[in-house]
This record gives structure tokens, sequence and C-alpha cells, in this order.
């Protein structure tokens, strides 16, 4: 039996146990009902206005997410698979250590990411050991990139023959001379007669028929330059002898310039040939792939996907493991569901619960839930780490997020067949898979309770048509002192506007009436507007843009920035579209806006 909280034991996983890790997970992930996954980067994007934030849409926050994992490393991937039956949680929690490296010695791909000290400070007083990991972690390569390196294999392979129909002259020519060859070298190594040569006569019969050897059998190869007559060469050799085994050997560029016969004993000596050729294109494929190989696992499962803060996880995943990352959202999201069909976010699941919305960490939803219901949990790791690693408490996150949802899914009747009891109405795993919840939360945060659950939610939607971004007012000014300089300036800044600091250069105003917004905007362009107030402020350099704007700063990544420098440089590079100054009527979002979650001027 483990706790959730950090007794339980994880297997830690580098290169020196990762074949058997490998084959464990696979049948744990087989016979599994989820798969929770929790990662572990090099830093993220926390500093100001840049980190996730109330006003973001579900495109800004992508946006962000975006920077942040195109920006940063992965070390630590903790997968846990899991079962549920009753109040008993079966778990079989891993933790990976990464490293990528160039595994096949040819420049690609290439790795870099930054690192936040924060973040690494943490891992060390965990007690990581960056050596092991530089040393011993895993390498990884993303299927793009795999696909890329198609023909890179230094390891002979086997092809599939495609018999040429109607060849030319040329064609016939070549084919001619490989027969020729080939069975004269294949007659000569069968001739026992001549076993009783001396030595100097059996080397110059070598070298004379160009014979080689690949392991231990005789092997002959036949120098190509072009992928036809990589081709007739696979057809003559196959209609010489069932006893002659081709392979297309690449060189160190993936560029294949022979092929090689080999000649074996028997059909049992050709079984185990073609045995040996299979295990090692596949030791090379792992060596290539590494922990991607575990990614193919879960992908190819099909089994619900559980994480918590899914937009920041899985922009991470994506990037390193599947493809670059798209432009868009929807792009995200489409190619996401390729791999991986159902990914719950914990988080997103846990707003179900009223006070939880509140929730600002994965302790404190913990903690919350097992003082206001009873949903009992028995979590039992069902294997035993390795005695070293005992007391390292790498991956716990992953322990957490699995006891996290296994008491939601108890308290929600959340049913992963959808078998529906009598005078139970319960509902399907599909009902909450594929809704990213952008979150402000970091798993770096204190593990304190948090009173202000129990606190009233106050969120409303508010459409960003009604937002307008403000600066050049002066760094350092309070959120209520602005509003108050602010207040009776113009007719829409009256009292039906709240004002929020985005940094301590840029606030951000809302208002109830739909339209203010867009009337403030207009009236600020004009240089002769009827507001003597607005204009002197506006003489002292006040600026206003709209949420187009703040959308503008984050696809051009004008992160290095205050906010108001970052859209005076959006505003002043030209784009295909109209003015940003206006608000699209045809690109309206909502946020959920809270009154209370105001900017504390003294963290910026």
């Amino acid at each position: 039996m483990a706790s959730a909280s950090g007794g339980g034991k994880i297997r830690q996983v580098t290169r020196s146990n990762f074949s058997d890790a490998l084959r464990r997970i696979r049948t744990h992930i087989e016979n599994s009902d989820y798969v929770a996954v929790s990662v572990r980067p090099t830093g993220a994007l926390t500093s100001s206005w840049p980190r996730a934030l109330p006003i973001d849409t579900p495109e800004v926050a992508y946006l962000k997410s975006k920077i942040s994992a195109e920006s940063f490393g992965l070390l630590q991937f903790a997968v846990c698979p899991f079962t549920i039956r009753g109040r008993k949680v079966h778990a079989f929690p891993y933790n990976f250590h990464l490293f990528p490296r160039d595994e096949l010695n040819s420049g690609m791909p290439s790795y870099s990411f930054s690192c936040q000290t924060s973040f690494l400070t943490s891992m060390a007083r965990e007690g990581f050991d960056f050596n092991v990991c530089i040393y011993d972690g895993l390498s990884y390569i993303s299927r793009v990139q795999e696909s890329r390196a198609k023909g890179r294999h230094t390891v002979p392979q086997i092809h599939p023959t495609a018999f040429t129909s109607n060849p030319s002259v040329a064609d016939s020519l070549f084919m001619g001379r490989i027969k020729s060859r080939v069975e004269h070298w294949r007659k000569a190594c069968k001739d026992r007669g001549k076993e009783n040569d001396g030595s100097l006569i059996k080397s110059l019969r070598k070298l004379i028929l160009g014979v080689e050897l690949y392991g231990s059998r005789p092997c002959l190869t036949i120098d190509v330059c072009s992928d036809r007559q990589v081709q007739l060469a696979l057809e003559v050799v196959n209609k010489i002898g069932d006893d002659l085994v081709p392979l297309v050997a690449p060189d160190k560029l993936g560029e294949t310039k022979a092929v090689r016969v080999v000649l074996t004993s028997s059909d049992e000596d050709k079984d185990l040939l073609m045995s040996e050729i299979r295990t090692l294109e596949e030791e090379q494929n792992m060596k290539i792939r590494g922990f991607r190989e575990v990614i193919d696992l879960i992908s190819s499962s099909y089994k619900p996907i559980i994480a918590y803060n899914c937009l920041h996880d899985f922009t991470h995943i994506h990037s390193k493991f599947i493809a670059p990352l798209p432009p868009s959202l929807d792009e995200f999201m489409c190619s996401l569901k390729l791999a991986f069909a159902n990914v719950l976010d914990v988080n997103h699941l846990s707003k179900e619960v009223g006070p939880l919305r509140k929730a600002k960490n994965l302790p404190a939803t913990l903690s919350y839930l097992d003082r206001q219901f009873f949903a009992p949990i028995e979590l039992e790791i069902s294997h035993q780490a390795d005695e070293e690693n005992n007391e390292k408490k790498h991956g716990q996150n992953v322990l957490r997020i699995t006891s996290l949802f296994a008491k939601l899914s108890n308290i929600l009747k959340i049913d992963p067949d959808l078998q529906t009891a009598v005078g139970q109405q319960k509902k399907s795993i599909e009902d909450y898979a594929n809704v990213f919840y952008p979150t402000c939360t970091s798993f770096q945060e204190s593990e304190k309770e948090d009173a202000a659950l129990l606190l009233e939610d106050v969120r409303r939607k508010i459409s960003t048509s009604n937002l307008i971004f403000l600066w050049g007012f002066g760094k350092g000014v309070a959120a209520a002192e602005l509003k108050r300089r602010l207040r009776g300036i113009h007719p829409v800044l009256s009292d039906d506007f709240e004002l929020q600091m985005v940094d301590k250069t840029c606030a951000v105003l809302v208002f109830c009436t739909p339209g203010s917004a867009k009337t403030l905007l207009n009236d600020m362009r004009m240089e002769n507007n009827s507001c003597d107030a607005l204009r002197e402020m506006m003489s002292e350099g006040l600026k206003g843009a709209d949420y187009d704007a703040y959308k503008k700063v984050c696809r051009l990544s004008l992160w290095d920035a205050d906010l108001a420098d970052s859209l005076e440089a959006a505003l002043a590079t030209a784009e295909p579209r109209d003015d940003l100054s206006v608000t699209s009527d045809e690109d309206v979002s909502e946020i959920y806006w809270n009154s209370e979650l105001m900017i504390d001027l003294n963290q910026l």
C-alpha cells in the first residue's frame, strides 16, 4: 500500500534498465483502464504577463504554452498505468529520466533548450542526479524526425523485391553480369573439394571472387549506383537460389551503395539469419526512438490519458515526440487527437466540483476532497522499485494525478465502460475528454491548503470585445490609483468598468456595457476628441489597444519585454490584416473574468 503524496515506490528508469522497464510497462498498459502522465520540464514562462493569465482565451493560452514547449526541454516523464476496482486503485508508476542526444551521429536531430535555475534547484532538492540524467538518460526522437531520418540506418536490411517488366537493354546487361558473378561465387563457396588447399591459395581465391564474411557466413558485395540497380540486383539474386539472402547495405549517410548477398547453409540457418537481422533492426530502431517507444505504446493502446494542466504537458509531448507544434489551437487539437484519442485534464474535471474552481494545485485539490467528500481510495503500488531508488521521490505528481482522478470519478460517477446501474446516472469518460482547461497554476507552488477554496465562485463570461489594454500611465501605479485617475475622463469610464494590472506597465479594462471598449478606442484614435481629460492623459503618453493586439503580441512571440513595449512593437508590425485598433466582430472570444484575481505589483 502506498500514499499518493510521497511514500510510493516509483520505478526510476534510465538507459541501463530501459529494456526491462519497456517490457514490463507494455504489459501494464495493456492491462490498465487508464494511463496517467506527468512531465518535468527545465522551465516555463513564469514572469509577469507571459505566464498564463485569467484574461487569456484558449487560443492565447495555447500560444503561450507553445513557446514554452519550444523553449524548454524535458528531463523527466512519469507514466502510471492504473486500474480502478471499486475503492481500490492498482497503480504501476514509472519515472523515465530523459536527455536528448544525436543517436545517429549525423547531426540530426539537433537539440537545444533553455533552463531556469528555479526549476533545476527544485529538482536538486529532491535528490535529482543530473550526472545520471546526462550520461544515462533516455534519448528520443519525434515521429516527424524519424521519418526524415529514414534511410540513415547503417544496419543492413531486407527489402521487398519488385520484379521488372520489359527491362531495357542496359538492364538486361546489368542483370546478366550480376547473375554470372553470383552463380560463380555461389558454386565456388559450395565446392568442398578445394578445402584442402593451402591458406595462400584460399586467400587468393577469396580475393579473386570477392568473398567476404557476414558474421561466419560467406558474403558477396555488389556495387550499385541507383535505386533501380538495387531492385534489379535483388530480383536476380532471389531467382538464383533459396539459400541466398540479399541485404541492402546503406552507408553512413543512409545512401544505398551496395547489395550484400549472404549464403546460408540450410533452411534453419536462413531462418536464424533472418531472425538476427530483425533483431539488429529492432535494436537500432529502439536506440533511435528511445523513450518514444513508451509514447507509441500509450498511443497504440487507445487507453484514456489522464493528466493535470494538459495544455502545458501536451504541447511538450507533441513538440518532443510527435511533430513541431502547429500555429493554431484547432490544428494542435486535431493533430494531438490522431495520437491520443481521449485525453482528460483532471484540472478541468475538478471544476465540476464548484468550490474546486479556485484550487491552485494538486495538493490543495486533494486536501479539499479529503475534507469535504467521502470518497475513500486505496492506492496500491503493485510493483517494486529498484532498491537503490526506493528513497527517491521523482515522479510523485503522477501518483497524485492518479489518486485525484480516482476520487473525482467516484464523486462524479464516471464509468469507463458506461455501464449504467439501476437507479444511477453515470457519465462516460468521453463526456470530459479533450477539453484543455488553461490554468495559471504550477507544480512549483507551495502545498499549503487554500482557505479560499470555500469562497463562492464569482467568475463570469466576458467577451474579449469588451476588453482594452492601456499603457503609458507610468510604472508602479497601483490598480486602485489608476482606476481613480481614469474614472470620468470619458463617458464610458464611469462605474461600469473594472481594471486589473497585467504587469508594471500595462492594465486591462473590462466594460460591462457592450460597445464601450470600441467607443473609447475610436475616441483615443481621434486627435480632436471632445474629452479634454482624455486628451490630456494621452498627451502624457496614455495609449490603448484591443484584444487583437494582445493576440498579435503572443502570435509574434514578443515575450522579452514589458507588455507595453510588446504592444507597441506588435502595432508597428505590418500584417495582412486590417487596422488592429478596432475590434473585429468576426473574431470575438470569451474569457472567464474574476474581479478578485488582482495582480500584486510586489510580485512582478
